[in-house]
């Protein structure tokens, strides 16, 4: 798959989405500073995915321009639980290269479904995206961020009621413009 159309329909998704419906409040200035790094990893082997995994960890710690980092792939984890497994993986490669509490996972999949939720609820699309991706986050930015921002722990409360008011149709109808 070509990376510069993955690439840019995945920034259209975080530009439209992630800000546009304030999903993370603290995606804004990181989007218009240019803190954010696109990778885009074709590989279906999960060996390979997590060497290229393990390639943006290090960059991240070696360029601290860098913010954070959405590394997506479009090839092979189209499959929910596939997925879920390269997510489990990755949480303890972190863990390996000694990278917890440095670096955090976010996890976004074009099917995501939370844990006892319907697939059809509409709060899945907080965490629903073109592709599926890790989102590498730097711990001390969160740390940071969670300080501008009042009452953080309601922020995914509020996402939630958000997509359920907007609909699962009319979310599901700005995920796929995105694909366009």
């Amino acid at each position: 798959m070509d990376k510069g159309i993955i690439i840019n329909q995945t920034r259209q998704w975080v530009e439209e989405v992630i800000v546009g419906f304030n999903f993370c409040p603290f995606a804004k200035p990181v989007v218009d500073t240019g803190g954010v790094a696109y990778e885009v990893i074709n590989e279906t082997s999960l060996e390979r995915c997590l060497e290229g995994l393990a390639e943006q960890l290090k960059k991240l710690q070696q360029q601290p321009e860098i913010e954070t980092c959405l590394v997506i792939f479009p090839v092979g984890y189209e499959a929910f639980d596939q997925y879920l497994d390269l997510l489990a993986w990755s949480e303890e490669l972190v863990e390996d290269m000694g990278f917890e509490g440095v670096f955090q996972l976010a996890s976004f999949h074009p099917d995501y479904c939370f844990e006892g939720a319907e697939l059809d609820d509409a709060a899945n699309y907080t965490n629903r995206s073109p592709y599926p991706m890790l989102h590498l986050i730097r711990e001390k930015s969160i740390e940071v961020a969670l300080k501008t921002v009042k009452e953080p722990e309601k922020i995914p409360l509020r996402n939630i009621e958000f997509a359920r008011e907007k609909g699962r149709v009319e979310m599901a109808k700005h995920l796929a413009k995105c694909l366009k």
